[in-house]
C-alpha cells in the first residue's frame, strides 16, 4: 500500500537520525582511548634548555607510571628532577620515584629536565604514558629566551632551583633559592674557630644554573669557614652516597686543609673531613688525626691532586654498617681513598686502628687552614642520597 509524502519523509527522517546516532556511538570510544594528557613546556637558550613536563593520567589508576617520548632535533638530556629521566638514541624515558609512582585516574605528577640541542628544539608530539598513546595534541608550550641566531652569551631566564642528576635525593642543592649570605637551609658556621674567610652565593660561576657557593678561604692557623646544611644527614644510608662540583684556584698544598666536613656520630660528633695534604686529595680524622691514604711517598701517589680552573665532580660513599669508604674524581675511583675493612699498607692501614663505622650526622661545605694556605672554591650541584649518584 502507498504511504502518504508525510509518513515517508518521517521515516527518512527517523532513518538519519538513527544513522547520525550509530555515528556518535563509533567516535566516543576512540576518545576514550586516549589514556592521558601532556603539558611540556620549553625555556631555551642558545644550544641548552630546560623542560618542565605535566603528565595527567585519563585511564585507569597506575601502581608505577612511565612515559616515552622521542626527539627529533638532536636533543639530548643531561638530568633531570622528580623523576627518573633517560635516554637512549632518541627515545627518552622518564618514570616515576618512590615517591611520586602512583598516579590515579584524574591525577597529575609533573617532573623536569635538562638538557642540550644543536639544530633545532622542537617539542615531542608521541607521548606514551606506559605504552598508550596519550592524545595527539600534547598542547607543547615552547618559550624560548633566545633564538639559534641570537649570540650564545644570552642566558635563560628561568633556571631550575633542583640540580641535574639529584634523582630522589633528600638533600638536594644547586643553590638556585639562595642569595647573598646562605641562610634558611644553609647557615654559615666557624665550628672551631673563625678568621677571615667568607662564605656567600655567587651569580658569576656556577656550574649549572645561575648560582654556586664561594668560599673565599684564607690563610692563618685555625682560619675556618663553612656553610652548612640544616637537614639531619643521619637519616640517610646505611650507605651514605655523596656528590658534589668543585672549582678552585689554587693547587692542594703540601699542608694539611679541608674543604669539607662531617661530624662523625660514632666518634663524638668529631669530624671526618676531605682535604688535602703533600698536593694531594686526603681523608683526615680529627680525632685521632688519621689520614687515608697514610701520607707515605707511596701512599700519596695512589692519591691524585685536583686540577683548578675547572669544575670536577667529587663524590664519596660511606657504608654506616661496616668499615667501608669510596671516593671518585670525575666518576673514576682514586686507589689510595678506599677503605674495604682489610688494611693496606700505605693507605688504610692507619684509618682502620678506629674499629667503629663511620656514621656522619652532617654536612659542611667551605675551608679549613691549619698552616698559611689560602684559596677561593665554588661549590654546586650537591647531592646526599642512600642510592646512589652519578656526575
Amino acid at each position: 500500500m502507498d504511504r502518504p509524502a508525510a509518513v515517508r519523509l518521517w521515516i527518512a527522517a527517523a532513518c538519519a537520525a538513527v544513522l547520525a546516532l550509530a555515528g556518535l556511538v563509533v567516535t566516543v570510544p576512540a576518545a576514550a582511548e586516549t589514556g592521558c594528557r601532556v603539558d611540556y613546556t620549553v625555556n631555551q637558550w642558545q644550544g641548552g634548555f630546560t623542560a618542565q613536563v605535566k603528565v595527567t593520567n585519563q585511564g585507569p589508576a597506575l601502581s608505577g607510571w612511565r612515559l616515552r617520548w622521542t626527539y627529533t632535533g638532536g636533543q639530548h638530556v643531561t638530568g633531570g628532577w622528580n623523576a627518573q629521566v633517560e635516554q637512549n638514541a632518541t627515545v627518552v624515558t622518564a618514570a616515576g620515584l618512590a615517591w611520586n609512582a602512583s598516579l590515579p585516574t584524574g591525577g597529575a605528577v609533573e617532573f623536569g629536565l635538562q638538557g642540550t640541542w644543536s639544530a633545532a628544539n622542537p617539542a615531542p608530539t608521541d607521548f606514551a604514558l606506559n605504552d598508550t598513546p596519550c592524545n595527539g595534541a600534547p598542547t607543547p608550550t615552547v618559550t624560548p629566551t633566545v633564538t639559534p641566531t641570537v649570540t650564545p652569551t644570552v642566558t635563560p631566564t628561568v633556571t631550575p632551583t633542583v640540580p641535574p642528576g639529584c634523582g630522589d635525593a633528600p638533600i638536594c642543592s644547586g643553590f638556585e633559592d639562595q642569595s647573598g649570605t646562605p641562610s634558611g637551609e644553609w647557615q654559615v658556621t666557624t665550628p672551631n674557630c673563625s678568621g677571615t674567610g667568607t662564605a656567600t652565593i655567587d651569580t658569576s660561576v656556577a656550574r649549572s644554573g645561575s648560582k654556586s657557593l664561594r668560599i673565599q678561604g684564607g690563610a692563618g692557623y685555625c682560619n675556618h669557614v663553612f656553610a652548612a646544611t640544616t637537614r639531619d644527614v643521619s637519616k640517610i644510608g646505611p650507605v651514605v652516597h655523596a656528590r658534589v662540583w668543585i672549582r678552585h684556584t689554587t693547587a692542594l698544598p703540601a699542608t694539611h686543609i679541608s674543604m669539607i666536613t662531617m661530624a662523625d656520630a660514632n666518634d663524638g660528633n668529631r669530624d671526618l673531613r676531605i682535604g688535602g695534604q703533600n698536593g694531594a686529595l686526603q681523608w683526615n680524622r680529627e680525632s685521632d688525626d688519621a689520614t687515608l691514604p697514610e701520607q707515605s711517598p707511596a701512599g700519596v701517589a695512589l692519591s691524585t691532586p685536583l686540577p683548578v680552573g675547572r669544575w670536577i665532580c667529587l663524590r664519596y660513599e660511606i657504608d654506616t654498617t661496616q668499615r667501608s669508604m669510596r671516593t671518585y674524581v670525575d666518576d673514576q675511583e682514586v686507589a689510595g681513598l678506599r677503605v674495604d675493612g682489610v688494611p693496606t699498607q700505605d693507605v688504610d692501614a692507619q684509618w682502620l686502628r678506629r674499629a667503629a663505622a663511620p656514621r656522619p650526622a652532617t654536612l659542611r661545605l667551605g675551608w679549613e687552614s691549619y698552616a698559611n694556605d689560602s684559596d677561593t672554591l665554588w661549590y654546586d650541584d650537591l647531592a646526599v642520597s642512600s642510592s646512589p649518584l652519578s656526575c
